[in-house]
């Protein structure tokens, strides 16, 4: 018998909170719900979660946010799927950019749920089987840097750095294929697990992660000398 999958349901609506847990339960999930953001952060400093269902503007002193961030630090391989009104729509295009797995609006409909978590699952299953596969190469040298896939860490010059997975799974891609220049597409199927169908849109997305890994691996950002762009084909890695 497949293992169910432990899904967190937080939205502070209890009719929506009952429709998303029959929905899910019916597909093989066993929830739980929370109510409010304090009640969030509970469940999430002490229970592990497969997939977790965030309304995005909770009310309360706790917003969705904050639920968020402890939810990515505490469970990072935890799908994420953020629940928002048109209101909030930016709001979710900018926790996408933080790695957020995808948003559904409100009012959801049963059959777009499931096929939302089920398409997310599918993307991280497929990622991590990605990285599983690059691990043959356990460890990457290129310059400065020292990428360990076994221990999931990355030094500069010998200084640890505090890179989020997909962080490290970026920059370990652009490593591997030094010199070469690896396109915007690839780049993304690397961090999100899929590949846009239009070239602008993997550029849009890419460059957002690009900037956050130059903030943490460059000695200087504005003028990087490790991570560089090449006008309308991609990225490539200088040691």
């Amino acid at each position: 018998m497949a293992q169910l999958l432990r899904t967190l349901v937080v939205d502070d609506e209890e009719r929506i909170r009952l429709i998303l847990r029959k929905v899910l339960e019916r597909s093989g999930h066993l929830v739980t719900t929370a109510s409010s953001g304090e009640e969030a952060l509970d469940l999430l400093h002490d229970e592990r979660f497969d997939a977790i269902l965030l309304d995005l503007m909770l009310g309360g002193p706790v917003d969705g946010q904050r639920v968020l961030e402890l939810a990515r630090w505490r469970w990072p391989t935890a799908v994420v799927i953020i629940l928002t009104g048109h209101g909030s729509l930016d709001s979710a295009v900018e926790a996408i950019q933080e790695g957020v797995d995808g948003y559904l609006l409100k009012p959801v409909k049963p059959a777009e749920l499931r096929r939302a978590v089920e398409a997310a699952i599918s993307r991280r299953k497929r990622m991590a089987e990605a990285q599983e596969d690059q691990a043959e190469e356990q460890v990457l040298r290129q310059g400065p840097f020292e990428v360990d896939l076994r221990t999931h860490t990355v030094t500069y010059a010998d200084k640890p750095l505090d890179l989020s997975s997909r962080e490290l799974a970026l920059l370990a891609y652009l490593i591997r294929h030094t010199p070469e220049v690896v396109g915007s597409k690839e780049l993304v199927s690397v961090v999100r697990g899929y590949t846009p169908e239009f070239e602008p849109e993997a550029r849009d997305i890419i460059k957002w992660y690009i900037h956050r890994l130059r903030q943490k691996v460059e000695p200087d950002p504005s003028e990087p000398r490790h991570i560089l762009n090449v006008r309308g084909i991609g990225y490539r890695f200088a040691g």
